[in-house]
């Protein structure tokens, strides 16, 4: 029935339509002649022939715009195709009234210009009253509960997304004005919305225009612009959401699809990186890619980034059956073609990994397996050092014994001065890439950089889900800091490293200035819309076994230079002679085997000198007595 309803409202629509342009005909007709007699009385033998042929002309014109599918669009939606449509109905029909009423009358006592008048003053009839009706039904619905917008920035961004809102039907928002700190746009006007003012003006723009909602279409500001940005419409007290970056607008368009809330990450991030895409493709096309921990926050993302390059067959290793089945299904479906191999095992099994490397022969490695939580890893030292170290002794080893070209490993700041289990079991894996790479023909390059946003087990999730159970939100300590960046800048590092140096390298990612992490919980409870210390309280719960309250990028020891990227530095460090490690890693399985956690923490030193007694959690003693 509601389909039978919609056909007749329909049918009803067109043919009102109709007999509006119908009646517009004579009008024209006859306004034609007026204007054409310098708007006055014109002689009546002359009124009396354009009466004549005024149905001839009502017939042609009539049929013609039947034929063009005048009546197949609604007035409601009338565009610039409709008018176009318009105008070709118009011309042909007064075009085919000109030639049929010259083969009748020889144009006797109808003057030639008023078919061109006639034409112009049709069009302006039937285009018109479709403009006005669309304009009236827009003005009255945008009235109908419609959130009142203010769009900060008037580039082709703010452009694109007013245009949408303006489209959207039922009206959900009403773009009111514009702010941009561009001084040459202020006072233009786009889609009839005026640019009124700067962007620190927004709360008062914002009231005078009675706004309900800030939206932000600054695609390109960088990380500092936003934090302003964001900071001053807090203080007007209105919710406001984005659009994101534009690295993220694949398609290079915007819409009303893609607003969001504003992300902890859009101010924290850092602007692009731009890689050198060639030398990465030629280094990775046509090649046999294996991922470890390929599952994880990192691991999964240079999955999604090293399927875009043209490669002969990704492996993605993982123990984690969810995340494992998570990235497979992820890469199924955006990349059907892609040669995926999806392996569920664990880095610490030698001979599930060897039948692994035998069968795949992999080129490349990107070991991003590891343990990384840094409170709970302090005392359970064991599976630490088992994963962490024997892990990355057995990948990197058979990426010696296969041949790989190149062996990446994804290690942290933490390694740096260890003051933790966790980062002195990276340090030692760096070791092993070191002084695997003097006597192998495999490059072992190590990737190190800071936390990463968003990642599983970071601060970023943590306090999400406390602010949403309504707090608190604990902070260890408030002065301290962490070296933050995203999830998708990190991997694009890692993969630039591939194409750098040439083995035995730790490179260090440029993290930027360090940042507090209660700066970080003030401003995720504001983008939540609550305030810090009211409605979310923060606590300091004390510094945790093994965390610093800062972290450092290299060793002072280490010699830092620049590379031919800038956001990549290099770190000398000292290194370990084989025989001394290929000792280490067989005294580091037998205290494995034998739960020895004393003979663990001594070997840990004795490999990582500046991790010294006291950064070792006391447990440890306490667990190997038991």
């Amino acid at each position: 029935m509601s389909k039978i309803s919609t056909s007749l409202r329909l049918l009803k629509t067109r043919w009102a339509a109709l007999v509006h342009d119908v009646i517009m005909i004579p009008v024209a007709w006859m306004l034609a002649y007026w204007i054409r007699y310098k708007i006055g009385e014109y002689p009546d033998h002359l009124l009396e022939r354009a009466l004549d042929l005024l149905p001839l002309v009502v017939l042609i014109q009539g049929s013609t715009f039947i034929y063009f599918g005048l009546y197949r669009g609604i007035w409601r939606f009338a565009s610039l195709p409709d008018l176009s449509r318009i105008v070709r109905a118009v011309v042909v029909s007064t075009a085919m009234a000109a030639v049929v009423i010259f083969f009748l009358t020889r144009l006797e006592y109808v003057p030639r210009s008023v078919f061109i008048i006639d034409a112009i003053v049709l069009i302006l009839l039937l285009g018109g009253t479709r403009l006005s009706y669309r304009l009236i039904k827009d003005h009255s619905l945008a009235k109908e509960a419609a959130e009142r917008v203010l769009v900060v920035g008037a580039g082709s961004a703010g452009e694109g997304l007013v245009r949408d809102l303006l489209r959207m039907r039922p009206a959900v928002y009403a773009p009111v004005a514009f702010v941009d700190d561009d001084p040459a746009k202020q006072g233009q006007e786009i889609h009839g919305i005026r640019v009124v003012s700067n962007i620190e003006s927004i709360s008062s723009v914002a009231g005078q225009w009675d706004a309900d909602l800030i939206m932000l279409a600054l695609p390109s500001a960088s990380s500092d612009q936003m934090r302003r940005i964001v900071e001053i419409c807090e203080m007007s007290g209105l919710p406001f959401r984005t659009l994101p970056k534009l690295q993220s607008l694949v398609s290079g368009k915007v819409s009303i699809n893609e607003i969001r809330e504003v992300q902890i990450e859009d101010l924290l991030g850092r602007a692009p990186v731009m890689l050198d895409r060639t030398e990465i493709v030629n280094r990775l096309k046509d090649k046999t890619v294996l991922v470890t921990g390929g599952g994880g926050s990192i691991g999964s993302e240079l999955c999604r980034q090293i399927s875009k390059v043209d490669i002969q067959r990704l492996i993605v290793l993982d123990q984690s059956e969810y995340n494992l089945y998570s990235i497979e299904k992820e890469l199924q479906q955006s990349l059907p073609d892609l040669q995926l191999s999806c392996e569920l095992g664990d880095v610490c099994d030698l001979a599930g990994l060897e039948y692994l490397f035998k069968t795949y022969q992999p080129d490349v490695v990107f070991h991003a397996a590891a343990y990384k939580h840094v409170p709970m890893l302090e005392d359970k030292i064991r599976v630490a050092v088992r994963n962490n170290v024997i892990g990355s002794w057995n990948v990197a080893s058979l990426a010696d014994k296969y041949n790989c070209s190149d062996f990446v490993m994804v290690s942290t700041d933490k390694a740096v001065n260890p003051g933790n289990i966790m980062g002195a079991t990276k340090r030692v894996a760096e070791i092993i890439c070191q002084t695997m790479d003097e006597r192998s023909t495999t490059r072992f390059i190590t990737t190190r950089f800071g936390n990463v946003l968003g990642s599983a087990g970071s601060v970023v999730p943590l306090f999400r889900k406390q602010i949403q159970k309504g707090g608190p939100v604990t902070v260890t300590d408030k002065n301290i800091s962490r070296y933050f960046m995203t999830i998708s800048e990190a991997c694009r590092l890692i993969l630039q490293t591939t194409v750098m140096g040439n083995g035995g390298e730790i490179f260090v990612l440029d993290m930027g200035e360090p940042v507090k992490v209660l700066y970080l919980a003030e401003q995720m409870i504001r983008l939540s819309g609550k305030i810090p210390g009211e409605d979310i309280k923060i606590e300091f719960t004390g510094l945790r076994p093994g965390e610093k309250l800062h972290e450092e990028l290299f060793h002072s020891d280490e010699d830092l230079t620049d590379t031919s990227h800038e956001k990549v530095m290099l770190a000398m460090s000292r290194k370990t002679d084989w025989p001394t490690l290929v000792k280490s890693m067989g005294e580091f399985q037998q205290a494995v085997d034998e739960f020895n956690m004393k003979e663990l923490k001594k070997l840990i030193c004795k490999l990582v000198p500046e991790m010294t007694q006291q950064h070792v959690s006391k447990k440890v003693e306490g667990d190997n007595a038991a």
